[in-house]
């Protein structure tokens, strides 16, 4: 069986780097398997501060992996975010590339 890691198709650096942070990992698994959630909802699942998440949201968000929607519930701000067409695919291919290495 041949080595994978002298595979020249086994290139980690092809894993997209945007996902590629355990938090933003984490939040993009969280909203793969939901249509949108919550700016605390998200918070609970990955366990991470409010100024963290904000900060890979906000990343996430630039990339045009996720989109966000913020309203007003009440005087109470509610945000939501969910994954965009582009966000699902770049998940997808971050998936499909991990696999890959993992099989070969």
């Amino acid at each position: 069986m041949a080595d994978p890691l002298l595979d020249s198709n086994f290139d980690y650096q092809q894993l997209d780097d945007i996902i590629h942070s355990r938090i933003r990992l984490a939040i993009m698994a969280v909203l793969i398997s939901i249509d949108e959630a919550e700016f605390t909802f998200i918070r609970d699942k990955v366990k991470a501060t409010d100024g963290n998440l904000s900060i890979h949201l906000k990343k996430l968000e630039e990339a045009d992996y996720v989109s966000v929607a913020k309203q007003f519930i009440g005087k109470k701000p509610q945000t939501t975010y969910k994954l965009t067409t582009k966000g699902r695919k770049a998940f997808q291919e971050y998936i499909d590339r991990l696999e890959g290495m993992i099989r070969r």
